[in-house]
């Protein structure tokens, strides 16, 4: 009879963080390499900031963000239409029995920072910090 291992939740959650890690790693030497074969992809440094998996691992969203100001909505229609080699040499490199379905996403922390950072010097804002000390 066959013993079966029973993981904890965190562990679960280990192992998921884990293959996000890992598919971000791919997807970015993927990129770094121009390795999709589309002009976009290649002239663009694209940045892969984060990978969330699903429980399940067969879903991935994976936060990108063009570097140097480059056209975002160009870049994430580019990589939308090569989402199926993505998920092809994702399946292959992490040896997974099923390849995660990707969903590419634009990474919006970068401009949420920015914009806490305007309000935290607005002088208003400031002026009710020094207040308090």
């Amino acid at each position: 009879m066959a013993r079966h291992q029973h993981s904890t939740p965190e562990q679960q959650s280990v192992r998921v963080l884990k293959v996000g890690e890992r598919v971000r790693h791919i997807l970015s030497e993927l990129l770094a390499r121009g390795e999709a074969h589309d002009d976009v992809l290649s002239a663009s440094n694209i940045a892969v900031t984060e990978v969330r998996m699903t429980p399940d691992l067969r879903n991935a969203k994976a936060y990108v963000k063009p570097l140097l100001g480059e056209d975002e909505a160009v870049v994430l229609k580019a990589l939308r239409s090569n989402t199926a080699f993505f998920q092809k040499e994702v399946a292959q490199r992490l040896g997974l029995k099923f390849a995660p379905r990707l969903n590419f996403q634009p990474d919006e922390s970068f401009d949420e920072a920015d914009r806490i950072e305007k309000l935290l010097s607005d002088p208003k804002v400031v002026r009710d910090l020094d207040d308090e000390d």
